[in-house]
């Protein structure tokens, strides 16, 4: 399937969660020509919410990924979810998208996961466009949140439109359109629910003069990115649109700025902009640097680059897998080269081909029968059925010529629920279930234990319920489901040194061996457990030392001393060893080594460390002292306050184990009236009696 790499453009909606981005969707869609009628998400009839869970409860879950045409350009659109649960879909996104449109509500403003979605972006260097949506709700304010964008996020909006009006119809001054800074053209949008109109004027007299100021605003900042309109600036020139916008392109492929829209998805006022915003201002495939990989199969690794063009050999990665029965739907996206059906690639990874059996366009839950194509080019995504073991995050290339791209990383899970099946024969199915839940989600974990139970862990209340709820509708699962229960991690106190040592008799065969260690906690993220070799060249031999340094990696993957628990935050440094030619060897080192690791857990102090939560909470004034002598019962510390009308804003850091429910107590607290999200923040040091429970 050829399609012109110029033209097209791979975005994601990102937000948070009640922004509008389904419904900003849902509007492209129509306005494209993709749909005969704008769904709503109140009503479940949207086209990317089609899991019933997600029409049920009116969010986005699972990201879907539409393809429609619009003017000059195609575009690829994936619908992100705004809860922090599902935060894996938006990290799995960004990892393969070109450009987004960042929606913000004009009443809530720059929220908790709008932080989080823009840090992605910032990572994953994805130049974006900002859409301030919802400007006809009560208490909308458009200057305020593009100053949060620029305090809150560390952005650099660039205001290219401006609301005329803010507000619901009957206040005084409703929002009726806006105006175009670049034309300087006054836009209203039909109230008919099925128009795609727009109607172009001239500016309101009242509006002339702030339009103008804004338009200075914006001039004045695009001159430091374009020396054309600076010069016809200062010989007092009249300024082209196409300059503007030529300069605007510029500016935001560079991630200087943000170009900042605005109008209200709801009643189709302001989309059509945002989708020329897409056009104009965000790029193609080859519009940014080539994809960068590692080669595969030398011991000395070299970076390698792939051009977003079909005579490079092909290299794509797999950033969703949609399970079934029939054959994993894994969708990728091809950096470089031409994916063709009934091919032969290789996963550099795993070290094995697969097959490419059928190729298909992506178009939300749906497999439309015009949709199967025999050929995908560079910088386009596609729907792959016939791989069999590639996962998400993996590399599928050219059998002759491997390159291995970076993963997709996700974060760790913060909270566990144990599941057991009521027979044996329940537990087959139960175990095929998660098999296939888990190559749809990466941050959902299955440990199944000894006692009949299997212990499945997410990212959250709400992720670990909607996994609950699939595997009783959409698999009639006979299982039990038990209370969820925190993750906890452990770590050591103190740096110490310690000499694991081997003196055994193993099968007549005298064995001895020792290995000196470094073992210390670390500060930061919640890191694995890392090992560092600095054993001197001429002690132990090479092949020895490695086996020791494989038990310590080994070692350090399994569980603490206080209730088994993973361990994280530590460093374990080789300082050296001993051996002699008769009695060590590979099993002597290794026994050594994995003495050595239980010496240090035990002299470096037991720490019990318990995941902490981000909240953000929004609530009416009246009840700000409510929600704070709520807090401090839950041992939460309260790091910012923020007044935004009459409402106030609460940032607070509390332990997961005191939030269980927290929704419901919110509700009652504020009669209904707050909105609460949380996100994992770090792992800190449990409190004595949490330990004692573990310990007893």
């Amino acid at each position: 399937m050829s399609r012109q790499i110029e033209k097209i453009r791979n975005i994601g909606i990102i937000a948070h969660i009640d922004a509008g981005k389904t419904t900003v969707t849902e509007r492209m869609l129509f306005l494209s020509g993709a749909k005969h009628r704008v769904g709503e998400v109140d009503k479940g009839t949207t086209e990317t919410d089609s899991d019933p869970e997600e029409q049920q409860r009116g969010i986005t879950i699972y990201a879907a990924c539409v393809t429609f045409n619009w003017k000059d350009v195609i575009i690829n659109l994936l619908d992100t979810p705004g809860h922090v649960d599902f935060t894996a879909e938006v990290e799995r996104c960004l990892r393969v998208l070109d450009g987004a449109v960042v929606v913000f509500s004009a009443r809530e403003g720059v929220e908790a996961q709008s932080e989080t979605v823009w840090r992605q972006a910032d990572r994953y260097k994805v130049p974006r466009v900002a859409f301030v949506n919802k400007l006809d709700r009560e208490g909308a304010n458009f200057e305020a949140v593009v100053g949060q964008i620029s305090d809150r996020l560390h952005g650099n909006p660039l205001v290219i439109e401006i609301p005329v009006g803010q507000g619901p119809p009957h206040t005084s001054n409703p929002f009726r359109g806006v105006i175009d800074l670049i034309d300087l053209k006054f836009l209203t949008f039909p109230t008919d629910r099925d128009s795609r109109d727009v109607n172009i004027g001239e500016i309101p007299e009242d509006m002339q003069l702030e339009a103008q100021a804004w338009r200075e605003q914006m001039l004045e900042k695009l001159y430091s990115y374009s020396n054309e309109l600076m010069e016809l600036a200062l010989e007092e020139k009249p300024i082209p649109s196409d300059l503007i916008r030529k300069a605007l392109r510029e500016a935001t492929l560079a991630m200087q700025v943000q170009p900042v829209l605005c109008g209200s998805a709801l009643h189709g006022i302001g989309v059509q902009p945002v989708l020329d915003a897409v056009q104009y201002y965000l790029p193609s495939p080859v519009d940014l640097p080539p994809v960068e990989g590692e080669s595969v199969g030398e011991k000395n690794k070299k970076t390698i680059t792939r051009k977003a063009s079909n005579d490079e050999p092909m290299c794509g990665l797999v950033f969703k897998v949609l399970p079934a029965k029939t054959g994993d739907i894994h969708w990728v996206r091809v950096y470089s080269g031409v994916l063709k059906s009934n091919s032969r690639v290789l996963n550099p990874g795993k070290d094995l081909k697969e097959n490419v059996a059928q190729l298909w366009q992506i178009h939300a839950q749906k497999k439309d029968k015009d949709g199967q194509v025999d050929s995908i080019e560079a910088g386009d995504i596609v729907g792959v059925i016939g791989m069999r073991q590639s996962i998400t995050g993996d590399t599928i290339c050219d059998t002759r010529e491997p390159i291995l791209l970076e993963t997709i990383k996700f974060p760790e899970t913060v909270i566990s629920m144990a599941i057991e099946p009521e027979n044996s024969t329940e537990r087959k199915k139960l175990n095929d279930t998660l098999d296939m839940l888990k190559r749809q989600d990466p941050t959902l974990h299955v440990v199944s234990g000894e006692t009949g139970q299997t212990l499945i862990s997410g990212m959250g209340e709400l992720h670990l319920e909607v996994m609950k709820n699939r595997l009783l509708r959409d698999f009639a699962l006979n299982v039990k489901f038990h209370k969820p229960q925190v993750s906890y991690r452990e770590t050591i106190d103190h740096a110490v040194e310690v000499v694991g040592e081997c003196h055994r008799m193993i099968a007549g065969q005298q064995l001895f061996a020792k290995v000196r260690i470094k073992m210390e906690p670390v500060q930061g993220a919640a890191s694995p457990v890392t090992v560092l070799n600095f054993s001197p060249v001429d002690g132990v031999p090479p092949e020895l030392m490695t086996a020791a340094v494989e038990e310590l990696k080994a070692a350090g993957e399994g569980g603490g001393h206080i209730a088994g628990f993973p361990l994280i935050k530590i460093r374990v440094s080789v300082l050296g060893g001993e051996w002699n030619p008769e009695q060590t060897d590979i099993r002597a080192m290794k026994i050594a080594a994995s003495d050595a690791f239980e010496k240090g857990l035990e002299q470096g102090g037991k720490v019990l460390l318990e995941p902490i939560m981000k909240l953000d909470i929004v609530t009416p004034d009246d009840y700000h002292g409510d929600f704070v002598g709520d807090l401090q019962r839950r041992r939460a510390i309260i790091a910012r306050t923020d007044n935004r009308g009459t409402l106030t804003t609460i940032e607070a850091h509390a332990p997961l184990k005191e939030l269980f429910g927290y929704s419901s107590a919110m509700r009652s607290l504020s009669q209904g009236r707050a909105s609460c999200s949380m996100e994992p923040l770090m792992y800190a040091p449990a409190p004595p009696e949490v330990v004692k429970t573990f310990e007893m």
